[in-house]
């Protein structure tokens, strides 16, 4: 609803109801000693500071001592204990709540079902009830206890939760938080009794708890999705907001339809995104018996693989490429998926094409023209998984070198990375805490980096946590500080804090950047604990400014997280992160209403922690294929991929650069990113471009190549020669700039490519201009 428009009568009554209606939060984690009580408790205690009216009931500790140790100061109203099958429960006093009447209650167990005699039958009536007497809640929950999961997570793992709530729970919450924790994090607290109990068998299988843990942020990632869209919506922001993926498949009633719904849904299971299939037909002109056949097909692949589908009416063909870009726009998509028929370059300028028609509509969306493989190799399902390094045979005597490697793998130290939204979530607390709760195992901790940014709950948490002095470096007359590797090398502790992964090292520093001492800790055998925003990840950049308008300088490889052994978000809503700043626990008081109005708007931070859960699902995607896990999120695989990416020398072939490197790592493919030069020898100046579209590729784990034609007469023809010489299957391009008058007389690329490359798909990468999200 736009600011100005006027509230109808029902609107203003319900905004009048909500101001007396108490709030919701709700924690969810993935499983059991996730660590859900105890950030619940900490909040509590947080809000008590602030004088905010606070009580307990019907929290479970399971006796675990860090969880106790944040009941302190907290007011308890008893509950009301029976026993059910021999298990003790615990039910919400109502009576004696309404009477205390506080601000806020802190209780455990969401989906917990009351005894018989209770006035309500769930806990979720009991939080619905209080709240409507004005008492905010914020309460607990596991993924599995949600109807509509619960199922899938029993055929995946084979667990079964005792007591669900309904599948619409989490969008009664004002706000959702999600605890991510590893799986290596809970195995090892299994291990040392921290869970107490016996544990579900299933829960001590690591494969299950991946699963689990990818449902989790994947849940709340679409639930952040949907409040993202809400607030675009009311901002009058149109298009994509570039935090999640929405695939549009444009399929006709026709033999090849059904491939078009099926590489669509391979695209969007890649992605982790939302499918969605739309078909165009004349109302004038009846379906054939062959169309209606193909119909029922496609109907009936739509609903199996769970897309949405809704067939629109024409007029006339040539309102199709129009009609389809309004649809995908008004539906938020980011890629359309079609066809396109072949056709000579006479027939394209005299007739036109529908896929050219289409890419002169779109902007700021990506357009996924299928190769036509049918006649050759039929209906392509999805990549082949690529063969491990060395030999598979079990009995394969392992070479010097093979030994080696293995050797110096065994030897590195352990990796785990601690990544945030953005500022001020939480990770250096975190990695601190950690850190302490590591010492008093036994385990020689120091701080290499810490950066505190004078945060008062930050300092308090470095305990006795010994730090090693900064090197000194001087440049130009000053001194300037960095991280001391050397120092932490000769101390060689078995854990290492590194705050701040993505820092660029001052000048005359052995390395350039921070990550790079970070790896050579590594190789010294010292383990590192680390923490990083997901805005920093190289391959993220270009989405990063989409959402936020700010572009990024310092990034880290991708590949830096991926030799993480354990990688955990540190999850918090866009409210709380705001409140933060508010308090001053984030940035200096001056500071405060700039970041505000800048990175910190609240459309940035829901469209960066959107971001965020996708990301570290895809992670966990990711590890659960590298334990070959058959029951994995994904699918089957059976082909070969290669990704081509043509790039030229201006601002778009970083973006392209990217975009590559991210459908290559999610198909396991191999990709390459090819110039050509044509004419005399190169500028200083494109050299020097040249050298820097070079480092981007190979920093992302990619092959740059430069090649050289004589005249651009020749450029085309070398480019699709070297595509074939690699044995192509997808070919990335940035969508062509050229007015449509030149094409008329010097055909483009993208038209050449529609005519001799129709052997491979085609994805042409949109332009961007930057339009912010408040």
């Amino acid at each position: 609803m736009g600011p100005y428009k006027r509230k109808s009568a029902e609107e203003i009554l319900y905004s009048i109801y909500r101001l007396h209606q108490g709030r919701l939060k709700i924690i969810i984690g993935s499983v059991s000693g996730s660590g859900k009580t105890y950030h619940m408790l900490q909040e509590g205690r947080l809000l008590k500071e602030q004088g905010i009216d606070v009580v307990i009931s019907a929290v479970s500790t399971m006796q675990r001592s860090e969880t106790i140790e944040q009941l302190l100061d907290l007011e308890r109203v008893p509950s009301i204990h029976w026993l059910r099958e021999g298990k003790e429960q615990k039910d919400l006093p109502l009576e004696a709540l309404l009477e205390r009447n506080p601000e806020v209650l802190l209780v455990d167990g969401l989906a917990h079902r009351n005894r018989e005699s209770a006035r309500f039958a769930t806990r979720l009536e009991d939080i619905r009830y209080l709240m409507d007497h004005g008492i905010s809640v914020i309460t607990t929950i596991n993924v599995y206890e949600l109807a509509g999961t619960e199922e899938l997570v029993y055929q995946l793992t084979g667990i079964m939760a005792e007591d669900t709530v309904p599948q619409n729970t989490l969008e009664l919450a004002d706000e959702v938080r999600l605890i991510d924790v590893s799986p290596e994090t809970i195995l090892k607290r299994i291990d040392e009794g921290i869970l107490g109990g016996e544990p579900h068998p299933a829960m001590s299988r690591r494969g299950n708890l991946g699963v689990l843990r990818e449902l989790s942020l994947r849940l709340v990632a679409e639930g952040v999705n949907d409040s993202l869209e809400k607030h675009r919506e009311e901002q009058g922001l149109i298009g994509p907001s570039g935090a999640a993926e929405r695939i549009l498949v444009s399929a006709q009633y026709h033999w090849n339809g059904s491939l078009y719904v099926r590489r669509g849904q391979q695209i969007a299971r890649r992605l982790g995104g939302e499918l969605m299939v739309v078909t165009f037909t004349l109302p004038k002109r009846a379906l054939t018996p062959e169309q209606q056949s193909f119909k029922r097909s496609i109907v009936k692949l739509v609903e199996r693989v769970n897309a949405g589908f809704e067939e629109l009416p024409l007029i006339h063909m040539r309102q199709l490429p129009a009609l389809l870009v309004r649809y995908a726009l008004r539906n938020n998509v980011t890629r359309i998926v079609m066809g396109h028929s072949r056709r000579s370059r006479w027939q394209e300028k005299w007739q036109g094409s529908i896929a050219n028609r289409v890419l002169r509509a779109t902007r700021h969306i990506d357009v996924f023209l299928m190769a036509d493989r049918a006649e050759q190799e039929g209906e392509r399902i999805l990549p082949i998984k690529a063969k491990p390094e060395g030999s598979s045979e079990p009995f394969h005597r392992l070479t010097t070198e093979e030994l080696e490697k293995k050797i110096e793998t065994i030897r590195r130290g352990t990796f785990k990375v601690y990544i945030g939204a953005a500022p001020g979530v939480g990770k250096t607390y975190k990695m601190l805490q950690e850190g302490n709760l590591l010492l008093k195992r036994g385990i020689d901790v120091v701080i290499g980096l810490l950066e505190t940014h004078g945060r008062r709950e930050t300092l308090e948490q470095i305990g006795g946590l010994l730090t090693i002095p900064r090197a000194i470096i001087p440049y130009q007359g000053t001194q300037l500080e960095e991280m001391d590797t050397d120092a932490i090398i000769s101390r060689h502790p078995e854990v290492v804090l590194v705050d701040e992964l993505a820092h660029t090292n001052m000048p005359g520093s052995v390395n350039r950047k921070r990550y790079e001492d970070v790896i050579r800790l590594l190789e010294q055998g010292i383990s590192v604990i680390t923490t990083v925003n997901v805005q920093h990840l190289e391959s993220l950049n270009d989405a990063v400014a989409q959402l936020t308008g700010v572009r990024v300088r310092e990034t880290v490889p991708d590949a830096i997280l991926k030799m993480a052994s354990e990688v955990e978000l540190i999850d918090v809503t866009p409210q709380m992160l705001q409140e933060r700043m508010r308090s001053g626990r984030i940035y200096a008081s001056e500071k405060v209403n700039q970041a505000l109005e800048s990175f910190f708007r609240i459309g940035n931070l829901i469209a960066l922690r959107e971001l965020a859960l996708r990301e570290i699902a895809d992670d966990v995607d990711e590890r659960l294929e590298a334990w070959d896990r058959d029951t994995s999120l994904r699918g089957a695989w059976s082909r070969r991929e290669i990704i081509f990416v043509c790039v030229n020398m201006d601002a778009r072939a970083e973006r392209l650069i990217r975009r590559g490197f991210r459908i290559a790592h999610r198909l396991k493919a191999e990709w390459y990113v090819h110039y050509v030069h044509c004419g005399g020898t190169q500028t200083p100046e494109q050299q020097k471009r040249l050298d820097q579209l070079r480092q981007l590729t190979e920093r992302l784990g990619g092959n740059m190549e430069v090649g050289a034609t004589s005249t651009r007469a020749h450029k085309h023809d070398h480019l699709l020669q070297r595509m074939n010489e690699l044995k192509t299957t997808q070919l990335i391009i940035g969508q062509s700039r050229r007015p449509l008058w030149r094409s008329l007389f010097q055909e483009s690329f993208v038209h050449y490519l529609l005519r001799h490359a129709r052997h491979m798909d085609m994805l042409i990468v949109a332009d961007y201009e930057p339009q912010g999200t408040d």
